[in-house]
């Protein structure tokens, strides 16, 4: 999720935290207020800082979460997730999406264009 968006959507942010533990996640990170912060990234090219949206371990693997909702700067948010799914990648940890309905078919249509449409996203 860009950082302009995660204002209007903490509701979201939230029922996603939620979920990840009722599912067995812990150490869970999250980029709002009232949480611990998962660790940013600096984008030396340009100075930008990169922070995953949720950050969580499950059965001694990271996890980096990222909120998929429509919004007006697409091509930030698939900057974002091709950054992360790289280093999730070189790090072998793993990278998820998780939208809601409403959302699906724009998410579908950011991964199809970056090229990640092996990943499904989670659905809340």
């Amino acid at each position: 999720m860009v950082k302009s968006d995660k204002k209007d959507h903490t509701e979201f942010i939230e029922k996603s935290v939620l979920h990840l533990e009722a599912r067995g996640f812990d150490k869970i990170r999250v980029d709002l207020d009232g949480y611990d912060k998962p660790k940013s990234f600096l984008r030396k090219k340009n100075g930008t800082t990169v922070t995953p949206d949720i950050v969580a371990n499950k059965d001694g693997k990271r996890y980096f979460f990222e909120i998929s909702l429509k919004t007006d700067e697409p091509q930030l948010l698939k900057t974002k997730w091709v950054f992360l799914d790289a280093l999730s990648r070189m790090k072998s940890d793993a990278f998820r999406i998780i939208t809601t309905k409403g959302h699906y078919k724009f998410t579908d249509n950011l991964l199809e264009d970056i090229n990640l449409s092996n990943k499904t996203p989670i659905k809340i």
